[in-house]
């Protein structure tokens, strides 16, 4: 299973359905991945095709295998409105270390509500032996044989 950490750059996204009527929609996105939630910049009134290109970093450990992209519409006075989720599936850039900003459909409802561009690339752990450096086994390799 892959460790290590995993760097999302959120691009932009398009088509989105607009759940303002009055004014243009002020779209943020809820990063998820397993336990850890991130949360990106509003784009105030850029509706439905916002831009954010911020970079958000991810610590991946056991059992990791899907990023969770939720798109918000920022209101005031009243509960923000969901816009739809994407799934970005976490086996590609695990395999091939990144994936150039790809589109993946947003959907709410089972339906499709446009795109959302995200790209996303992996840096294993450099130790994998569960966190114990080899010179933490009593310093054996600096040890000399003195018998």
């Amino acid at each position: 299973m892959p460790h290590g950490t995993l760097e999302v750059v959120l691009v932009s996204a398009k088509g989105l359905e607009d759940t303002d009527f009055l004014n243009n929609m002020d779209p943020y996105v809820l990063l998820t991945c397993r336990t850890q939630e991130q949360k990106s910049n509003v784009a105030s009134g850029q509706g439905t095709t916002p831009e954010w290109n911020e970079t958000f970093i991810f610590t991946v450990s056991e059992g990791t295998t899907e990023l969770k992209a939720k798109i918000f519409d920022k209101d005031v006075g009243t509960e923000d409105d969901a816009v739809g989720e994407a799934t970005i599936p976490l086996e590609p850039v695990f395999v091939e270390g990144s994936v150039p900003p790809t589109a993946y459909n947003v959907v709410k409802d089972e339906e499709y509500k446009g795109e959302i561009w995200i790209a996303v690339s992996f840096k294993p752990s450099e130790n994998r032996n569960r966190g114990m450096d080899d010179e933490s086994y009593g310093g054996w390799k600096n040890s000399e044989a003195s018998y």
